[in-house]
């Protein structure tokens, strides 16, 4: 068996999209039973329902949960705000009407992280946790939970393996990892029968001459959004570090403006600030 790498989301995308494979993973990773007559890739709610503009990388409805499911590579503490955002758009997209603040589904939200994190000058730590997940239901003073929401969003890295990971976790975790690091030899569970169908799925037998070519242009594209953060922000970020934070973030903001490839939308919500922060540095570059 020869797997295909599911950091590559051409492949992500082909296996985790299957009907048998997404259920058999939200199942294992939340705990529930679904069966969405679609699921989209590349998903945008319209109109938007904030100010960010993004996609979803795979989306599903039914008619009682909301699963979303984004995998990541670059790794920085900040993405964290942003997949909150994601979390709640999806939650407050249901609540369209001002009468009715009602949500009738309740929102899954899964992040596959396939890279260890490298640390920012946001927060200085790096968590190293397998898995983490949050509910958002609330605790009275005694401590004791209250399943007032029971939203749920998981995060998945592989790439800190914890003692202990229950086997629906470390499944999914070890195809992921294995697909990554030992591609030809990959030590999976079979026996599990939606990883067997996710392998299947990205087996570099069974992959189209069309797979192919569009995971290679993914590839030339995640090549250029490396070279935009790494030069971009973080060179940013060392010249600014004496300045400030604030500064060092304007910094970094002026680095990905000058490479010209990510929207205002997308540099926001990489640095967890305003579209309109952006817009007044792209400016002010402007005019230089």
């Amino acid at each position: 068996m020869h797997l295909a790498r599911l950091d590559n989301e051409v492949f992500f995308k082909k296996a985790f999209t299957d009907p048998v494979v997404f259920r058999a993973f939200v199942r294992d990773i939340v705990g529930i039973e679904t069966n969405p007559p679609v699921i989209e890739t590349e998903k945008s709610f319209s109109p938007k329902a904030g100010n960010v503009a993004f996609r979803y990388d795979i989306f599903a409805d039914d008619p009682e949960s909301r699963t979303i499911v984004e995998i990541q590579k670059v790794e920085y503490d900040h993405n964290f705000d942003r997949f909150l955002h994601y979390h709640i758009q999806g939650i407050t997209e249901q609540q369209r009407s001002s009468e009715d603040y009602g949500v009738a589904r309740t929102v899954y939200t899964i992040v596959v992280m396939t890279a260890p994190y490298r640390v920012s000058l946001r927060t200085g730590e790096i968590y190293r946790d397998e898995v983490m997940v949050s509910n958002m239901n609330p605790c009275n003073l005694l401590g004791r939970e209250r399943p007032l929401f029971n939203h749920k969003l998981v995060f998945l890295n592989p790439n800190y393996r914890g003692e202990g990971t229950p086997a629906n976790y470390r499944d999914w975790l070890d195809l992921i990892f294995e697909s990554i690091h030992h591609p030809e030899n990959p030590r999976i569970n079979t026996g599990n029968a939606g990883v067997a169908r996710a392998a299947s799925l990205v087996e570099f037998d069974s992959l189209s001459p069309e797979d192919l070519e569009r995971s290679k242009i993914e590839v030339g594209k995640r090549k250029v959004l490396k070279y935009t953060y790494d030069e971009g922000m973080e060179e940013g970020m060392e010249k600014g570090i004496e300045k400030g934070k604030d500064e060092a973030i304007d910094m970094g903001i002026v680095g990905l403006i000058r490479q010209g490839i990510l929207t205002d939308g997308q540099i926001a919500a990489a640095f967890g600030v305003t579209v309109e922060r952006v817009r007044e540095l792209r400016k002010r570059e402007g005019e230089h």
